[in-house]
């Protein structure tokens, strides 16, 4: 077992699965770990119990630090390609306005010098996309006809998404048990399997990673590499020039407090950070009862969107159509008119009527107010604390979505509660080591060698699905670590062509 690798990345779903695939295929000698079991497409089936229990994190809360009232759940892959194995595949790009929110928070800079902007990005959003096969989705199922007429009364047409799914999606609706056809890319079977299949690449998957090893050897802190239970159970440890951790918004934070990051810091600013700041996108589905079967769980989700009010100054939210959750998660989750979870014989009737529903996701762009700490006893634990301006949006998304469906012909409406899937922050990019955890290109400001990959970088919640983003940040990571200007890695023979 080879003990010692040029880079390790910690984590293989958007951040860490690019970087490690990148890497590979640059030629540098990189192990990538993962917490969740190796699957394919052999593997996926519209199983929905089976898929919550072998492919997702167990549920996570979020719990409100202001207010009393519920909590929020908290969704994530567990395996490897992370969350992108089982997402809707989603591709946007950030708007203008999103960069200039990041400059504001952290002091971010591209390499000119100037405010990070689209031009920093750019170069590597076109990789992804064209690696994805990003296209424009307009085979509208029969559910999004139905809601069509709701939206553009409210003088907000729905538009065609781009997604990162090829010819070969059948429109089944399985994407979050995962892709049965390959049809839906994500980082395993775009970056990770084919540097797998050809040797380039070591992975180990369900591993845990327990620290990251640090060590001074005179120039201050760094990273030596990480300490990890394998899959038997048995303490492994390997050494390697960088470490990446990529364990996403809500796992990153927690590794690096465990990691003693703040203590080799001294307890400086930018350590305290770490786990700070964390955004939501909070979401609900919002779901209208019509006559007619819609089969609205019979999609390629998300079908189409309506971005009008997308940037702050326009009402900070995202509506997209079509979709419909499993029976397990639509049954769970249902409230009434009057915010109460649905019980009894009004929920079995509810679910008796399941293919006659349509849903409606709402997004909001939340300003980052919440938490990822370490309690007493070692566990994850986060916070949520909406301000005024959020708790306006949440509103507003909600009475949008009722409107739409009920000027298209829904008899009812009921909604979720909030929840997120889109974590994002925790562990903030900038140049300011008063305002971010780490630099520019991921590297922390406490601890050299030591990078952070994933979302957790993001340094203001984006105002659309961040998963290309995400990845299109790690691609620009991969970029810096193989072109070996900062000395830990010997310098690329041959650049790698952006």
């Amino acid at each position: 077992m080879n003990a010692h690798y040029e880079v390790v990345v910690v984590g293989s779903g958007a951040g860490g699965g690019v970087i490690a695939g990148e890497l590979a295929d640059a030629g540098r000698r990189v192990l990538l770990l993962e917490a969740g079991p190796y699957r394919t497409a052999a593997d996926y089936m519209r199983w929905e119990a089976h898929a919550n229990h072998d492919m997702w994190w167990p549920l996570t809360f979020a719990e409100p630090a202001g207010e009393p009232g519920p909590p929020m759940p908290l969704f994530r892959g567990r395996l490897v390609g992370g969350t992108t194995s089982i997402n809707t595949k989603v591709a946007l790009r950030p708007f203008p306005r999103d960069y200039a929110k990041w400059h504001a928070a952290a002091g971010l800079l591209g390499d000119s010098g100037e405010p990070f902007a689209e031009a920093d990005l750019l170069p590597y959003l076109k990789r992804v996309e064209e690696r994805l096969g990003v296209r424009e989705r307009t085979d509208w199922q029969k559910c999004v006809h139905t809601v069509v007429p709701g939206f553009e009364a409210l003088e907000a047409p729905l538009k065609p998404v781009r997604a990162y799914t090829d010819h070969n999606c059948m429109r089944c609706g399985s994407c979050l048990q995962g892709c049965p056809t390959n049809a839906g890319k994500n980082t395993q079977n775009t970056w990770i399997q084919p540097a797998l299949v050809e040797g380039r690449l070591e992975l180990r998957a369900n591993c845990t990673v327990r620290r990251v090893t640090i060590e001074d050897r005179g120039d201050g802190p760094e990273a030596t590499g990480v300490e990890y239970g394998d899959a038997g159970g048995a303490l492994q440890t390997v050494h390697a020039d960088v470490v990446v951790v990529a364990g996403g918004a809500l796992a990153t934070p927690g590794l690096l407090i465990r990691s003693g990051v703040r203590e080799a810091a001294r307890d400086s600013s930018s350590s305290r950070l770490i786990g700070r700041n964390l955004g939501f996108h909070a979401a609900r589905i919002v779901q209208g009862l019509f006559d007619e079967v819609q089969d609205a769980h019979m999609v390629y989700p998300i079908t189409a969107h309506c971005l009008k009010f997308a940037q702050d100054e326009d009402g900070g939210f995202a509506v997209e159509a079509s979709t419909l959750q499993d029976p397990i998660g639509f049954s769970t989750a249902l409230c009434d008119e009057n915010d109460a979870p649905l019980w009894g014989e009004p929920l079995v009737e509810a679910v008796r009527k399941y293919r006659h529903y349509i849903g409606l996701l709402t997004m909001i762009t939340d300003e980052n107010n919440g938490t990822a700490v370490v309690d007493d006893r070692g566990r994850d634990r986060f916070t949520f604390n909406w301000n005024q301006r959020e708790q306006e949006r949440l509103r507003a998304s909600l009475e949008f979505a009722r409107r739409a469906l009920e000027l298209s012909g829904a008899q009812r409406v009921l909604h979720t509660g909030p929840v997120s899937t889109h974590v994002q922050g925790s562990c903030r990019m900038g140049n300011d080591p008063e305002r971010s955890v780490v630099n520019a290109h991921g590297e922390s400001h406490d601890v050299r060698r030591l990078f952070v990959g994933d979302g957790s970088v993001v340094p203001r919640t984006l105002s659309v699905n961040p998963s290309l983003t995400i990845m299109a940040l790690a691609c620009r990571l991969a970029h810096h670590l193989d072109a070996g200007e900062h000395g830990y890695l010997s310098r690329a023979t041959v650049a790698a062509a952006v």
